[in-house]
């Protein structure tokens, strides 16, 4: 009986203590890898808009920069960055949903930025959609090699809410897009990327192989009868400006937003970051493929021995990208780093 006792102890004791295996997509040592590093462009939870920075070598574990300040002063918005066939960095932003401008700024070291460009959509202009409320939330950017283009998208809601139904609001948000050769001038009136009827957020636009994929959030409330809502979902389309396949099933739980993705150190898994708003938390989803399947990591806990990724508290929404260890150290170098 007493070595049963000691039996089950053992086994209750090393289920407890259990840990799930490390994330994927990782170097060994002494090797060098496809990917060297990560910059995160973001807000925090006390400075909504601006903008922040914290990198990354392995693409899981995250450090401040600027002892967790501000590293521009004149931009606001949600941040994202690409970088141009010109070999320079663009970031998108606006002073707020109801200002009228995106403003476009430059940089060839993400060190220091110079205004580039301030873009007015004639949002009433876009085809089918005459209804379109002044509101433009989150300026993204994507530059399509094929195309040789950048396309950038934001979303915009055509109901006001109300006391009584505030989600309103929300679910009419549509994703609109424009396209411009240099981020200077731009094509046309913006476009509805999306023939789908319910609303989408925070899209971004990745392109892998010869699929485009459209990484968003489904805005719609999550009920019963629509569990999906606040999730982050993918959408598949042959074609940059679509159709676009209905949205897969959700790739985080409900209330998640702001998807940011990256690829693996060594190339070969995708990280998809995305916000448990307001500022509560990170998550982590992981796949070979973007196809899918998914699973969610564990992290953002503050516990060292079961965190397999970490980020800095209070971080907000933004953008993660590829650097070359070159960019990393001019970062470090420049601004610090918090140990």
């Amino acid at each position: 009986m007493k070595a049963l006792k000691i039996l089950f102890f053992t086994l209750g004791f090393s289920t407890m203590m259990a840990q799930q295996p490390d994330p994927p997509g990782q170097v060994p040592s002494g090797e060098k890898p496809e990917n060297e590093a990560y910059l995160f462009a973001h807000m925090t939870h006390e400075d909504y808009g601006s903008l922040y920075y914290s990198v990354s070598k392995d693409g899981l574990h995250w450090q401040n920069l600027n002892d967790g300040e501000r590293v521009f002063e004149a931009y606001h918005g949600h941040p994202d960055i690409v970088k141009g066939p010109d070999g320079n960095y663009y970031i998108a932003g606006n002073a707020s949903d109801a200002s009228p401008d995106i403003n476009i700024w430059v940089s060839e070291d993400l060190i220091s930025w110079k205004k580039h460009s301030v873009y007015t959509p004639d949002l009433k202009a876009t085809p089918g959609y005459s209804e379109a409320l002044q509101r433009i939330g989150a300026p993204k950017l994507f530059y399509d090699e094929a195309s040789a283009r950048f396309m950038m998208t934001w979303h915009t809601p055509h109901q006001e809410g109300s006391k009584e139904d505030p989600e309103r609001y929300w679910a009419s948000q549509r994703t609109l897009y424009v396209f411009s050769k240099d981020l200077k001038s731009f094509e046309g009136p913006p476009k509805r990327l999306f023939d789908w009827d319910f609303g989408t957020i925070d899209v971004i636009i990745r392109k892998v192989g010869d699929s485009y994929y459209a990484i968003l959030k489904d805005e719609t409330y999550p009920t019963l009868y629509w569990p999906t809502g606040k999730t982050i979902r993918i959408a598949r389309s042959g074609s940059l400006t679509g159709p676009y396949s209905l949205p897969e099933d959700p790739i985080s739980p409900n209330f998640r937003e702001a998807p940011t993705l990256i690829p693996s150190p060594d190339g070969k898994i995708w990280y998809m970051y995305y916000e448990q708003y307001p500022g509560v938390s990170y998550g982590l989803s992981i796949a070979d493929n973007l196809n899918g399947p998914w699973y969610q990591a564990s992290g953002y806990t503050f516990f060292s021995d079961w965190d397999k990724y970490s980020l800095p508290k209070q971080v907000r929404h933004g953008c993660m990208i590829t650097i070359s260890a070159e960019e990393y150290d001019a970062l470090v170098k420049k601004f610090g780093i918090s140990r």
